[in-house]
């Protein structure tokens, strides 16, 4: 179990307004907005490029969700989150991610270098999730880092719905090209923000990371049942309605960026409410509760509601991506403080992974069935996924992975 003693220097918080006066917490998280802000845009004229281009509901929604399938080589070389400069690492990384979308504004680019250029931004921004995760746990106290990452997801959240509102009026104005040209500017300042106020930590490994360390520290992850049980939650049913929302741009072309922004805003109420006033043990008791809350409302587009409906739903369900956060709380507190960076990163990285998997199942099933249907479908197996798990999670125990096996 971490405890709170490799962070004595950390200036005691108490919500919100404590966490951002820790100016390290204040500039990872300020790099965060910007970052989610800058793939929002860009993601969002990624799929409208290419839906205009092909009319195909499996490429549009890979081509918003596409980065997400790299994310899985990330959690393959994922042990660089744990280096002895993390600080360096991300700040490498966010330059990286710099010049992958800036060159998404070159115009005439041939759509096969697009999704190549997905693939790579998504190894990078995988890679830079998990570091930036490590230094989260860090940078705040254990009994903390609930409430950090409660206000991290909010803001995804909220800054979705600015992103995909402010995105779909430019559209109106600006060509994807110049859309891209505004996410690379998000991210030039976001990287500004990490460098001058992110320090370098002085508790990482002082091996060398590599492919060995982190299949070492992998293997050791998924050996214990409970710990897989919690992966398969926190990747598996998102996933899915990760998927649905993939379709919002073949299912309402005119009304997607609604149905974005609203589970956008849902998700930022249900993490506000289950991270903000909920207690940890409350937070455990509501996980299964809103894993099916996740997905059930989808069941209703069977129906082909009206779009003000439609909109209603989504808002609805997507509160129910809170449920990453007491899973989050459990996956964190087995693990060893020296491979947080990793650990996190692979949870992460799944969970990104998934939601590629999710975009191209719901993008296949959709060029058979209509966006309707397959959305309806994917939620169907969500909930049933859920369901036949729970019996994992409820005998999962707080089992940690010993430091002699990393």
């Amino acid at each position: 179990m971490p405890s709170d003693t490799s962070r004595s220097s950390t200036p005691p918080t108490t919500g919100y307004l404590g966490l951002l006066r820790n100016r390290e917490f204040a500039g990872l998280y300020a790099g965060f907005t910007l970052t989610v802000a800058a793939s929002t845009l860009s993601g969002f004229a990624l799929g409208t490029l290419v839906n205009h281009q092909t009319r195909s509901p499996f490429l549009t929604a890979v081509s918003m969700y596409g980065a997400t399938f790299a994310t899985v080589l990330g959690a393959l070389t994922m042990s660089v989150a744990d280096g002895s400069r993390p600080r360096r690492t991300l700040v490498a990384l966010q330059c990286l991610s710099l010049v992958g979308i800036a060159a998404q504004a070159l115009p005439g680019l041939p759509l096969a270098a697009r999704f190549g250029l997905l693939l790579v931004l998504g190894f990078f921004q995988s890679l830079g999730n998990g570091t930036r995760m490590g230094l989260l746990a860090e940078v705040v106290p254990t009994s903390m880092y609930a409430l950090a990452r409660s206000l991290m997801n909010i803001t995804s959240g909220g800054t979705a719905v600015l992103g995909y509102a402010i995105g779909a009026v430019l559209l109106g104005y600006l060509s994807p090209q110049e859309v891209f040209i505004a996410a690379t500017a998000l991210t030039g300042v976001g990287l500004v923000v990490v460098a001058t106020t992110v320090r370098e930590r002085s508790i990482r490994l002082t091996r060398r990371p590599g492919l060995r360390r982190t299949w070492t520290t992998n293997i050791a992850l998924f050996s214990h049942s409970g710990q897989r049980a919690v992966l398969l939650n926190l990747w598996v049913p998102n996933g899915l309605i990760v998927g649905c929302e993939a379709l919002f741009l073949s299912y309402a072309p005119d009304h997607a960026g609604a149905l974005l922004a609203a589970g956008s805003a849902g998700m930022l109420l249900g993490d506000l409410t289950v991270g903000r006033l909920f207690t940890a043990d409350q937070r455990r008791r509501c996980a299964f509760a809103l894993r099916l809350l996740l997905a059930m409302p989808y069941l209703l587009f069977a129906a082909h509601p009206p779009m003000v409906m439609a909109t209603a739903v989504v808002f609805i369900a997507s509160a129910g991506f809170a449920a990453t956060l007491p899973l989050q709380e459990q996956l964190l507190a087995v693990t060893p403080d020296p491979i947080r960076g990793q650990v996190q990163g692979v949870e992460s990285a799944g969970r990104m992974t998934w939601q590629g998997i999710g975009a191209a199942i719901a993008g296949g099933v959709a060029q058979h069935l209509t966006p309707g249907t397959a959305i309806t479908a994917l939620a169907a197996v969500s909930v049933a996924i859920t369901v036949f798990s729970r019996p994992f999670v409820v005998r999962a125990r707080a089992v940690g992975i010993e430091p002699a096996q990393v």
